[in-house]
């Protein structure tokens, strides 16, 4: 169903860009907008601004933007139906009864028809556990110490060493195989047609936070390779944004969550009493889980294993944490691997000692550095001295880094004074700033490079919604005409429509675009950045992109202009005297921005 654009502006309007995104990203205001990490990508120093006035978010790393609908289609994976609904109820607005659309309603069918054969899935693999065929699988699970209450609450499974039985079984409940093979919990190949993914493993149901099924994590029974297969992306589970656990540990009273490596980490953590515990879904942490963490907790600990990858894995999480705002520290289980074998081992009490004693975040980043460097030698030390002031550097707030670093100057033996002013020397020549992480590509449907009649028609759109003011004397040299790309000139038309009814809104013509890679697009036409010292520069710029846009636009049309069209040569041939006079004179002053 397509909604009135005056109830798609009421629910935008009554939802503050800065207080939703706020509520994923931790936001610090710098001039007339906020800046984070973005969501979107990986990156160290923040590009991801908001816009409170514009009611905008663009990135300036990855090109990623738009309103709050396109936010939640990104983030969140919502369709443009979906995050209308939130929105609405987040802010009260009762939306009419919705009609959809034949294909919104095909997606929604699917959605739901996926979310049913996972269950579905699910309940065999269940069944199968408990059946003579799962008796080895039930016994490795005993072994390593679950129970049976355990076992039942994460809904573990087993599917036995014939490769067709979960086919032939879901095939007699009537399923197409064109849905079959969309939910990823089969394979194909010329041989054997249509066959199980999952065969002969224990089975770890993987659910979202509302306890819905979207995929499956097996471990193998035997010396068969991978020992461990995971449900590949589909509609449904996309494994960047969801946890593993996290719909039992979301009622966990306990004041922090545990993020730590594997499902049996997990499961035994549980088990244990610890049912704060999530862990990452066979990746590396991503900025979303991240996100996805700070909506149930202030605090993460983090439980990686204590070899070499696991120190390594904590070093990529923990900025990803700090970025989401979330207060993080780090679990010393040596000389244990991994939760279960602690627990295992050394029981719950003392499991639970180690959680209180909990190394900061950032002292632990320092002291993994500090054993790259040889402290006995001089240089080496100095070295040392030096990295750990650049990382000081990352705090902006001076008395959360004067804190750090009077907690360096203690560990590691040099005096505060003399680290402080290493410090302010560092920060006045600019180190410590780490070079901004840039996405491995651009983004789909983006070019690597745009032609210079591109740039120009960004820029005018930015200067138009962020100066409307210059909107009636800009109309005496250009209009939206004179957009020679399709998109930039329906943008402009509507920016024209909008000043005319009193109001510029670059958030509400996003609206007007449903598909989110295009209001992705549209976000960027409202965020292009020049850097301009001064007015004189600015008259300069201004008067450079009119002239380049108005000279394409008559270049264009010419050439579109039919030979017998006499009446629309001689308009031509006036508006390229009004551009040469344009160039000669210089631009009119009540053109710029006040």
């Amino acid at each position: 169903m397509r909604y009135s654009e005056d109830i798609i502006e009421e629910v935008r309007s009554k939802n503050d860009i800065v207080d939703l995104i706020g509520g994923y990203v931790k936001l610090q205001r710098k001039g007339s907008s906020y800046f984070g990490l973005c969501p979107f990508h990986n990156e160290k120093s923040p590009s991801f601004s908001v816009s409170p006035g514009k009611q905008m978010y663009y990135c300036f790393g990855c090109g990623a933007g738009g309103n709050v609908f396109t936010f939640l289609m990104e983030y969140e994976n919502y369709t443009f139906q979906e995050a209308l609904k939130f929105l609405a109820d987040r802010a009260g607005v009762a939306l009419p009864e919705p009609v959809y659309t034949k294909e919104a309603r095909e997606q929604a069918d699917r959605r739901a028809l996926l979310l049913e054969i996972n269950k579905e899935a699910a309940k065999y693999f269940y069944v199968k556990l408990r059946s003579p065929e799962g008796t080895r699988a039930m016994e490795y699970l005993k072994g390593r110490g679950l129970s049976d209450e355990t076992i039942r609450k994460f809904g573990l499974g087993y599917s036995d060493r014939f490769h067709n039985q979960l086919y032939r079984y879901l095939k007699q409940k009537k399923y197409t195989d064109e849905v079959l093979m969309e939910s990823g919990l089969f394979n194909m190949d010329e041989k054997r047609g249509i066959y199980d993914k999952f065969w002969n493993r224990v089975i770890y149901p993987i659910m979202d936070a509302n306890s819905r099924v979207i995929g499956f994590g097996g471990r193998v029974m035997g010396d068969a390779k991978p020992k461990y297969l995971n449900s590949p992306e589909t509609l449904i589970f996309d494994k960047s944004r969801n946890l593993y656990g996290l719909h039992a540990a979301r009622s966990s009273r306990r004041k922090n969550l545990i993020i730590c490596e594997g499902y049996m980490d997990v499961i035994s953590m549980h088990q244990a009493g610890f049912t704060n515990a999530v862990a990452s879904l066979g990746t590396a942490l991503t900025s979303q889980q991240a996100s996805l963490l700070k909506r149930y907790t202030e605090e993460v600990l983090v439980i990686y294993d204590s070899d070499e990858a696991g120190v390594r894995a904590a070093l990529r999480a923990i900025p990803m944490l700090r970025g989401a705002g979330l207060s993080t520290r780090v679990v010393n289980l040596k000389p244990h691997k991994d939760p279960d074998e602690f627990i295992q081992a050394e029981g719950t009490e003392a499991f639970e000692e180690r959680l209180q004693e909990a190394e900061n975040s950032f002292l632990y980043e320092i002291r993994i550095l500090q054993q790259k460097y040889n402290m006995s030698d001089p240089q080496g030390k100095s070295d040392f001295f030096h990295a750990a002031a650049s990382r000081l550097l990352e705090f902006e707030d001076e008395i959360e880094r004067n804190s750090y670093l009077e907690a360096v100057s203690r560990t590691y033996g040099i005096e505060t004074g003399a680290l402080r002013k290493l410090v302010n020397r560092l920060a006045l020549k600019g180190i410590g700033a780490e070079p901004r992480e840039k996405p491995a590509g651009p983004p789909e449907g983006k070019k690597e490079k745009e032609d210079g009649i591109q740039k120009a028609q960004k820029l005018m759109l930015t200067w138009m919604t962020s100066y409307p003011e210059i909107l009636p004397g800009l109309s005496r040299c250009i209009t939206s005409r004179d957009f020679v790309t399709p998109l930039f000139r329906k943008v402009a038309e509507m920016v024209e429509e909008q000043y005319r009814e009193g109001e510029v809104n670059p958030a509400r013509i996003i609206s007007r675009f449903e598909d989110g890679s295009q209001q992705s697009q549209v976000a960027e036409l409202f965020n292009t950045k020049l850097s301009l010292e001064n007015r004189e520069e600015q008259r300069k710029a201004l008067e450079d992109v009119i002239c380049n846009m108005k000279e394409s636009s008559l270049n264009y049309r010419i050439s579109h202009l039919s030979p017998e069209d006499m009446q629309g040569l001689q308009r031509l041939m006036e508006e390229k005297k009004q551009l040469e006079t344009l160039r000669e004179t210089g631009l009119p002053a009540d053109i710029l921005p006040r």
